[in-house]
């Protein structure tokens, strides 16, 4: 029987990870799997030999600060994966944990195919890492088309294969009003997926939705959230006395919320396309302490944080970053955005006509596990 060991290092790899397993399953289910994952691996069966939770650091300085747990892991996993004999390592995301595996997995046992989803951003920084990276990456799947020249370039293996928040949604039979019962307009808020974000977006997006009552009634906020961080805003609303904010947390739900949304303003990074994809228009906010900004700053040779400003070049989806990123200048851009629909026209087409270059022919999934499965059979 045929082997792969699935490694993630955060909730959206898992995630990701397991849409590309659920496809691989039904092409063949003679194929044994052991992996480090979370709830979305286990709720296709795959054990994990110890949960994310484990090892899911966000910004370089928490980095530092777990730098010697993060290494006794790094060890712990090479361990595991070298006992279980895999035919192929297939990690998913988070390059400073996962590709530090494959590197050292790759040295003691090169026979192990080693298969990387979603390339490092080495268009944003130290394009030099893929030099490193073919010397022990087989195969790598990436985002997005223009990401091909960095590859290419050093001959490493590589594949596009979509982005997985743009792939055709499974219809869901969900009525709304069963869980918002509400005739207000809805706008859509995204503080973050950690708590560390959540910490920071959520006190600024509380003052503008008290800027936004002042001048008008007619508005519904709504957090969209996980169920882990869900108490966690719940109790920071109940503090401030906002009456018209709600928070949800399942998928499902939130999918309908969104497209039903007159506007969202969206916590910088890859929701913001799921956005994109629903056709609402947005602004892009994001805040840091002033260590990670600096850095980040030094090293990153990009204009824009959004990604369909950078692939264009110029800010189609308007960005309010760090200092901008205040409840003044978010309510002046929402409401300003809000009376004139012309604009948001012009964004929404912009977005759409960006979105269509960045889908592959079936799905990211799909092209994910028929790669997948050229190098097992």
């Amino acid at each position: 029987m045929k082997k792969i060991f699935i490694l993630t290092g955060e909730p959206s790899g898992d995630k990701l990870a397991s849409t590309v397993i659920a496809k691989l399953m039904k092409y063949n289910k003679d194929i044994e799997y052991l992996g480090v994952g979370g709830s979305h691996l286990n709720s296709l069966g795959i054990k994990t030999i110890y949960d994310i939770k484990e090892i899911t650091y966000i910004a370089f300085t928490s980095v530092l600060l777990n730098i010697f747990k993060i290494k006794k892991k790094i060890n712990e996993t090479v361990d595991k994966i070298i006992e279980f004999k895999p035919d192929i390592l297939f990690s998913v995301d988070s390059p400073d944990f996962t590709l530090r595996v494959a590197k050292k997995i790759k040295k003691i046992n090169p026979k192990i195919k080693t298969i990387h989803f979603i390339a490092p951003k080495v268009w944003a920084w130290r394009e030099g890492r893929v030099k490193q990276m073919k010397k022990y990456l087989d195969h790598i799947l990436l985002l997005f088309k223009f990401e091909k020249i960095y590859f290419d370039k050093e001959k490493l293996n590589n594949t596009f294969v979509g982005h997985p928040l743009l792939d055709d949604d499974i219809k869901n039979n969900i009525k709304l009003e069963n869980f918002i019962n509400d005739s207000k307009k809805q706008i859509s808020l995204f503080a973050g997926s950690r708590e560390s974000e959540i910490k920071i977006h959520a006190p600024i997006l509380f003052k503008f939705i008290e800027k936004m009552n002042k001048k008008e009634a007619d508005f519904k906020f709504i957090f969209h959230s996980t169920d882990k961080y869900k108490k966690f805003l719940l109790n920071l609303i109940k503090k401030k006395n906002i009456f018209n904010t709600e928070v949800i947390s399942d998928d499902k739900i939130k999918n309908e919320v969104l497209k039903k949304s007159i506007f969202a303003v969206v916590k910088s990074g890859t929701v913001s396309l799921e956005v994109c994809k629903l056709n609402v228009p947005s602004i892009i906010i994001y805040k840091m302490n002033f260590i990670n900004y600096f850095i980040a700053k030094l090293f990153l040779k990009i204009k824009y944080a959004n990604m369909i400003n950078i692939i264009n070049d110029k800010e189609i989806i308007p960005e309010l970053i760090q200092k901008d990123c205040n409840p003044d200048e978010i309510f002046n851009s929402v409401y300003y955005l809000l009376k004139k629909p012309e604009l948001t026209k012009k964004q929404l087409l912009n977005v759409k006509s960006t979105i269509n270059n960045l889908k592959s022919s079936t799905s990211s999934s799909e092209e994910a596990s028929k790669i997948l499965l050229s190098y097992l059979f």
